[in-house]
């Protein structure tokens, strides 16, 4: 799946009305107006021409004479877009969406790394201990944490050696970065790292039972961290609108 990065003032343009579309600003069936895009944008007729062009291949938008360009329903869009799941994750996911990119982790990751612990190779697995080492060393730095957990969950994937199933990296890392940001920029998670050498010695063994058990064990305390850091912001946002109560 190609995704179209910020670079320039088409990716730009792209990004933000991509962003616009997944948030809601325009609900399905409803008409959007080019050249209000090129005023608001700042762009070129011929930018906007194309940005609409790449959102209609993600199966948000469709044109039709007499009509115009309009949004698509949802059920129309190509949800397994790299682009598309970036974008519903870039602001505040809700939790329908989190929920969803949970359990097909689960659907994806145990076969993952059943087959891994059975087809690894020595480089597969260098590539593992390689973002393992990343973690550890990462520290308090959320960011390089993020890269470093992407990295291992990439590697593991591949080390199962099926091309469909790499592919569905581009869900996987789409769960895992809106998670980790959530969780790792509240400085609020358990320590990963001994749950993922875990899995890396199951999958260096050669054991796929333990192996499915320790994603799955990984994926218990991601689910259990989410849940802490969003039942926190639950309280503090509660707290922030209650208001104390008058003297008598």
């Amino acid at each position: 799946m190609v995704t179209h990065p910020a670079k320039g003032l088409h990716g730009q343009a792209v990004e933000e009305l991509g962003r616009r579309i997944i948030r809601g600003d325009y609900p399905p069936g409803s008409v959007v107006d080019p050249v209000k895009f090129e005023t608001e944008l700042g762009v070129s007729k011929t930018v906007v021409r194309e940005a609409l062009r790449v959102l209609a291949s993600k199966g948000l938008l469709e044109s039709r004479q007499k009509r115009g360009t309009t949004i698509r329903p949802r059920a129309d869009w190509n949800l397994l877009d790299s682009d598309l799941l970036r974008w519903q994750g870039s602001s505040a996911p809700s939790d329908g969406f989190l929920e969803d990119l949970a359990e097909v982790r689960a659907m994806v990751e145990p076969a993952g790394a059943r087959f891994a612990a059975a087809r690894r190779t020595a480089s597969d697995l260098d590539a593992m201990r390689q973002a393992l080492e990343a973690m550890a060393a990462a520290g308090t730095d959320a960011d390089a944490m993020v890269e470093a957990d992407l990295a291992f969950h990439r590697a593991l994937l591949d080390a199962a050696h099926n091309e469909l199933l790499s592919r569905m990296e581009v869900v996987i890392e789409a769960g895992l970065r809106i998670r980790d940001r959530i969780v790792h920029g509240a400085r609020h998670f358990s320590d990963s790292i001994p749950v993922h050498q875990e899995l890396l010695d199951a999958v260096e063994a050669g054991d796929p039972d333990a192996a499915v058990a320790a994603v799955e064990s990984l994926l218990a305390q991601a689910s259990d961290d989410l849940a802490a850091v969003r039942a926190r912001d639950d309280r503090d946002e509660v707290a922030h609108h209650t208001l104390p109560e008058e003297a008598p």
